[in-house]
């Protein structure tokens, strides 16, 4: 089935660059030069992967406002800025709003082509994924896989697929450090380090949402991360 991928992006020859790019490995492309425009278009239909620019013409931040929207709609839909703001502020801004990835746009189309890719794979992982690990308990949190879900005491934690496959990677191993790049191994997703940890401190905020009291993710300072169990 041939995978549908939104651009949202105001400049129409960037737009169309990405667009011819993609469209040369199979993808059914679909170009938007505006929020209001391509708001319309998902609320008909949403897309399997959406590509985001921040500033949209006169609406400097129409982009964030937008994933705000998307994940209003659906808290797994892949979602990746492609902006030039490369500011710290902005990238934490992204993620926090819920999105999988945050490239600038000096990126190299087939590198894009490929970070595209690699969000599919997890998707399709996620999907496909059967056997003993589809479903992990740990303590108040249990962890299904094939309805890409996390709860916690009971409650839903909102994750989006980055996110999901982090969790994973922890509890499927409690006690153990993983670092960044082993998370991100596990997750499908080639990022810096930055990115990641801007991930976990976001994966902790949502636990702490529910749970106060919440401190099972341990930040081993130049090793990575370590799900700890409840006492």
């Amino acid at each position: 089935m041939q995978r549908r991928v939104a651009i949202v992006e105001d400049e129409a020859a960037i737009r169309h660059n990405y667009e011819d790019a993609l469209r040369r490995y199979g993808y059914d492309v679909h170009g938007y030069g505006d929020r209001p425009s391509a708001l319309d278009a998902f609320r008909r239909r949403l897309p399997d992967l959406v590509i985001i620019d921040v500033g949209l013409g006169q609406d400097v931040e129409g982009g964030y406002e937008l994933c705000r929207e998307l994940r209003a709609m659906s808290r797994s839909l892949p979602i990746i800025f492609l902006t030039a703001r490369d500011s710290d502020f902005d990238v934490i801004s992204g993620l926090r709003l819920g999105a999988d990835d945050y490239l600038t746009k000096d990126i190299s189309l087939p590198h894009l082509v490929t970070r595209v890719a690699a969000l599919f794979r997890r998707v399709e992982a996620l999907s496909g994924q059967v056997g003993e690990e589809s479903a992990l308990e740990r303590g108040p949190l249990k962890l299904s896989v094939e309805r890409m879900e996390v709860h916690w005491n009971g409650t839903r934690i909102p994750l989006t697929v980055t996110e999901f496959w982090i969790v994973h990677s922890l509890v499927r191993r409690p006690g153990h450090v993983r670092s960044r790049q082993q998370l991100m191994d596990d997750a499908n997703v080639v990022v810096d380090d930055q990115t990641i940890t801007s991930h976990v401190k976001r994966i902790r905020r949502k636990f702490v949402a529910i749970d106060p009291a919440f401190d099972h993710i341990d930040t081993r300072y130049g090793a990575g991360y370590c799900w700890t169990p409840p006492a």
